[in-house]
């Protein structure tokens, strides 16, 4: 619920897919699972894995209580759990299944990541037609710290798209994640992970940046930009 508005929920898998599976949360346009990596030296990491429509993986670790990551991939949460064979991700990460300590590899929450890298194929078009964006960053007026914007609905397109207009725009002014100044600006690790279905460091390819779409575009604005794309898109 955001504004007062309910969201519908898009269903990745179904009820009897994610049943036994613990720390289930549905988001709109991802499911969240507990998930961890376990490292002989050091025991489990333990995180939170969000699975997104167009392949993408997102992990908050919660490792301990003064952790300071950001979000990561799982590549990078394998890393930073210490695990000792790295570079083994889907079958070093693991969610709870009925219990047990299940390795990606061997559930359904690769369907969509499997499916991206089978498709990408530079068409700038995730596995279901839908057109992606990459995240983009945007400077605080006030503290000229840069802030992390996903761009992965229209709403949040329009936020960045205003944002981005904003002269004096402020990290009080995020809607949705409430920032301050004070806040740490993201680690330049983190910074490179884009969202990009084809490669997690991309720095940009026809996978994830977007010249101009409906989602990106709109009709009630007047800025040249929108206003070339709203022409174009009559013609």
């Amino acid at each position: 619920m955001a504004n007062g508005v309910e969201r519908e929920l898009v269903v990745l898998f179904s009820e009897e897919e994610l049943r036994e599976m613990s720390g289930v949360k549905r988001g709109e346009e991802y499911i969240e699972v507990t998930c961890g990596c376990t490292s002989h030296r050091y025991g489990d990491a333990v995180g939170r894995l969000r699975v997104f429509i167009n392949g993408e993986l997102e992990i908050t670790c919660e490792c301990t209580p003064g952790c300071d990551e950001d979000t990561m991939t799982p590549a990078a949460f394998e890393k930073h759990s210490g695990r000792e064979t790295a570079r083994k991700w889907k079958n070093n990460v693991w969610v709870i299944v009925n219990g047990e300590k299940v390795p990606l590899s061997k559930t359904v929450l690769l369907k969509y990541y499997n499916q991206a890298s089978k498709n990408g194929n530079g068409s700038h078009r995730s596995n279901n037609g839908r057109v992606c964006h990459r995240d983009e960053f945007v400077r605080c007026s006030k503290c000229n710290k840069e802030r992390r914007f996903r761009l992965r609905t229209k709403e949040e397109c329009q936020i960045h798209h205003d944002a981005l207009a904003d002269a004096n725009w402020k990290c009080a002014d995020m809607p949705f994640d409430k920032i301050t100044c004070d806040d740490d600006e993201e680690r330049g690790s983190r910074r490179v992970y884009r969202g990009c279905t084809r490669s997690p460091t991309c720095k940009g390819c026809t996978s994830c940046v977007c010249f101009g779409c409906e989602i990106c575009r709109f009709s009630d604005c007047s800025c040249q930009t929108c206003t070339d794309f709203t022409r174009n898109a009559k013609v």
